[in-house]
């Protein structure tokens, strides 16, 4: 999300400043942020106004990627709305954080724009609409749920997996290590 930006700034300046210090403008590329249009930043399932967060003290606050079927539906059920219906106009969202939040986070799921989803389900009420988004997020986020807890019983596939992973980042680090070093005169 766009809220982690500044962390990527700091990989751009250490970049840019070893290529343009040593004269080698290609060494360490120059990484560039992929944040999605539609959605940089999603909200929080109790106040639309903060962003959805891990830290946060409630679990109905957010949506986790190992959440089960009941506990997606139980906290959407839960999720902040008003009493208005859905309205046509993005414009009469202005000052409706939590249904623009969850609008938003129906359009991304299911690929759609916020206009179209707006024109979709335009004149009703929230209850229908979060069964929708229920069923939207079950759709996408329980398979992944499903292959964590997977992986998580095969202890020893994971550990494979990961002493595999030491071993490669581990090569390719001391050959850059290396390169660095020779590009600063050490070598």
């Amino acid at each position: 999300g766009d809220d982690q930006k500044q962390h990527l700034e700091l990989s751009r300046d250490i970049a840019q400043k070893f290529n343009n210090d040593f004269g080698n403008h290609n060494f360490f590329p120059i990484p560039e942020p992929l944040i999605q249009k539609k959605i940089s930043r999603v909200m929080s399932l109790r106040d639309g106004k903060r962003k959805m967060s891990k830290s946060e003290e409630s679990d109905y606050s957010r949506i986790n990627l190992n959440d089960s079927e009941e506990d997606i539906q139980k906290k959407i059920k839960k999720a902040k709305t008003d009493s208005l219906p859905i309205p046509e106009k993005i414009e009469d969202l202005k000052n409706r954080p939590e249904a623009l939040n969850l609008l938003t986070i129906y359009s991304s799921i299911t690929d759609s724009t916020l206009e179209k989803t707006l024109k979709e389900m335009a004149g009703k009420d929230f209850s229908k609409f979060k069964e929708n988004l229920s069923d939207a997020l079950i759709a996408s986020i329980c398979p992944i749920g499903k292959k964590i807890k997977d992986l998580n019983k095969d202890r020893s596939y994971l550990l494979k997996i990961l002493q595999e992973g030491s071993i490669k980042a581990r090569k390719i680090a001391e050959r850059n290590l290396n390169q660095v070093k020779e590009i600063v005169g050490f070598i």
